[in-house]
């Protein structure tokens, strides 16, 4: 069972949502379209489902050209972040609905919304209408209600966005343990990179409607394939500075060099973008072989456990991730430390030269 995209593209109003794109998605497989609001998720979804029709190109359901076919013929279930259920009924009702459509005899019809409750946490409040329910509660109905479809296809649409904390956690463990079972094709849409990495499974990112990379959710952090898709799968994103590359060294702003081991001796000499995540940049210097920036800190966020700097280096905006509360002087110089072995190296067109030495020992 595959859902395959060829060459699918989507333009509205002369604008284009989504440029020509190839996609494969195999059954029993979590598929996570990450990217920033507007960056094409939710329209790939919806040419996915058939509620869209692409200007180009076809969709193939385990072989079958659908590319016409109604959203009503296909096996889809589709929860959006803004859920939705029907308030005049109880949750029992809910979740039963799609089966009773489908003719499903009362004995299946109540087998699977039992199970489904159970796997939601729900069984308690079957008899409840949806406006009894918390929010956390009526999306886990939304959800039940996806699952008991049966659907060869199950689309998430940002499904936990508004959830509190504390119930988006737990959703982010056990959404892959519930439908590990279905077999169906699970693609989830999500603005978070550590979302992603909690799913698993497989990621997409998309970045102003093309998908970037596609694969293996640790192989896409850890080996992005150009600028862009380290910028996308990396919260807040990559920062980036100039360096160049002499015979056995590399040079970076503010004087620092390197000396270019491994892949990096093989790099031929010139002009690159090195890249390289918040979280590995710090403020105290744990490795001797650690280069040294100078920046103006011109913001500070306090999270509790963690410090986010906002910096200026040399004109760039650069972003840190400190453990740890440090308290910090708005427009102090401040110098800061960055292991070679955290660094991406990118050609002058973005593409990706060579990955961090740490993410290919991962």
């Amino acid at each position: 069972m595959t859902l395959e995209l060829r060459g699918v593209s989507k333009v509205v109003g002369g604008q284009t949502h989504i440029h020509p794109t190839d996609l494969t998605l195999d059954k029993g497989t979590m598929n996570v379209l990450l990217g920033p609001t507007t960056a094409g998720k939710t329209s790939l979804m919806r040419l996915m489902a058939g509620l869209d029709v692409p200007n180009t190109g076809k969709i193939f359901w385990q072989g079958e050209d659908v590319t016409g076919m109604r959203v009503q013929d296909r096996k889809v279930a589709m929860v959006y972040q803004q859920f939705i259920n029907y308030p005049s009924m109880t949750v029992y009702d809910n979740i039963a609905s799609p089966m009773r459509i489908m003719g499903k005899s009362r004995d299946e019809i109540d087998a699977a919304v039992r199970k489904s409750a159970d796997l939601m946490k729900l069984t308690p409040m079957l008899e409840r209408k949806p406006l009894e329910l918390s929010g956390g509660q009526q999306q886990r109905c939304a959800l039940a209600r996806a699952l008991v479809k049966d659907a060869g296809l199950v689309l998430l649409d940002e499904p936990l966005a508004n959830l509190d904390y504390k119930l988006r956690e737990e959703l982010r463990i056990e959404i892959p343990k519930i439908f590990e079972e279905a077999g169906s094709i699970f693609v989830y849409a999500t603005t978070e990179p550590e979302e992603a990495l909690l799913l698993g499974g497989n990621t997409a990112t998309l970045w102003q409607g093309r998908v970037t990379q596609f694969g293996p959710t640790p192989q896409v952090y850890r080996q992005p394939v150009d600028a862009t898709t380290a910028r996308v799968f990396s919260d807040p994103p990559m920062n980036f500075l100039q360096m160049t590359k002499r015979g056995d060294a590399l040079h970076f702003g503010d004087g620092q060099n390197a000396p270019a081991a491994g892949k990096l001796a093989q790099l031929q000499d010139g002009t690159y973008t090195a890249g390289f995540r918040p979280n590995h940049l710090e403020i105290n210097k744990h490795s001797g072989e650690a280069m040294a920036f100078s920046a103006e800190l011109v913001v500070t966020e306090l999270t509790g456990s963690e410090t986010f700097v906002h910096l200026n280096h040399d004109g760039a905006r650069w972003v840190g991730l400190f453990h740890g509360v440090h308290k910090l002087t708005i427009g102090e110089a401040l110098t800061v430390y960055l292991d070679p072995k955290h660094v991406y190296i990118f050609d002058e067109d973005g593409s990706l030269v060579a990955p961090a030495s740490y993410a290919l020992a991962a």
